[in-house]
């Protein structure tokens, strides 16, 4: 039992050699997001930061994915189904809280997903995001706000649900890719493999599947020989720099216009789809006209 996390159900917690390993655990449903793991992410999150025998955290995905986005079908989507929970008793009358039916509740409802997201970034200790598989939509919200990111060569990493469902409300894009390549992924929702996420600077490097887990636990073992208070000085240094880029500004305005963007005809259609012929055949529709979906550095035509 734990000081910040006790007995989580979505997600493992285990400390070896001053490095703790938080696994999303919802491999049957390619751990996509609900607010559920996404709180026990962030106790997860703070355990690990508050814990003396942890120098350095890596974060990562159990079965075929790091993480699918958010679960649209279970709540995890802000689909309308309501304000995230808070921390007290699961039961209560949702019909006295806020929802996100109206355009001030919703960005209510974003401002607190976002701060609870910034969690890596705002945490003392290090943060290694390992990509295996797919990370998409709301796993790029989560692995970007980590210090370090390194990827399979053929994950597949970006957020389709900008084809009709909003903008990212955790928005590293820009610093990560620079504002060409953030345009790029975000005007079509088109993904790019680990291999191409390390040339744009998605990622900061990609190796062979079969590689990845030794390359992590590699970087993760060198970062766990300085010490933490060395190392929250490194780590806050370079992100009060982000921050002196406007990094948290531009979250609170990502929220914002993600807001604003919910009130599209494109995801209006993409609710009654859904309603009517099911989630599967909502994304067929969404997706069919994007071919693979991807996007290379190399040539594509």
């Amino acid at each position: 039992m734990g000081k910040w996390l006790d007995a989580p159900e979505f997600l493992t917690f285990e400390v070896k050699d001053r490095v703790a390993v938080i696994t999303l655990n919802r491999p049957e449903k390619r751990n996509a997001l609900t607010p559920a793991l996404v709180r026990e992410l962030q106790a997860a999150l703070m355990e690990a930061d508050d814990l003396k025998s942890v120098r350095c955290a890596v974060l990562q995905g159990a079965g075929r994915d790091f993480c699918s986005g958010y679960d649209l079908a279970g709540g995890g989507g802000y689909m309308g189904k309501g304000a995230p929970q808070g921390t007290g008793s699961s039961d209560y009358d949702a019909a006295e809280y806020r929802g996100n039916g109206a355009y001030d509740d919703d960005i209510w409802s974003l401002r607190i997903r976002g701060e609870q997201r910034m969690t890596a970034f705002d945490m003392f200790k290090p943060v290694i995001a390992k990509i295996h598989g797919n990370c998409l939509a709301g796993g790029t919200d989560i692995a970007l706000m980590c210090d370090i990111v390194i990827a399979a060569d053929d994950a597949r990493i970006g957020f389709p649900a900008t084809r009709s469902l909003g903008s990212p409300a955790s928005q590293m894009w820009l610093y990560h890719a620079g504002p060409q390549w953030a345009k790029r992924l975000l005007f079509t929702g088109d993904v790019v493999r680990g291999r191409d996420a390390a040339k744009i600077g998605l990622v900061l490097k990609s190796v062979p599947a079969a590689k990845l887990d030794a390359e992590v636990a590699r970087l993760a073992r060198r970062i766990a020989h300085v010490e933490a208070d060395l190392l929250a000085a490194h780590k806050r240094i370079v992100n009060l720099g982000l921050e002196m880029m406007h990094v948290r500004t531009l979250q609170r305005v990502a929220g914002e216009h993600d807001g604003r963007a919910h009130l599209s005809s494109g995801l209006a259609e993409f609710k009654k789809t859904m309603a009517e012929e099911g989630l599967k055949e909502a994304l067929r529709k969404r997706d069919a006209p994007f071919d693979n979906g991807e996007a290379s550095t190399e040539p594509e035509v």
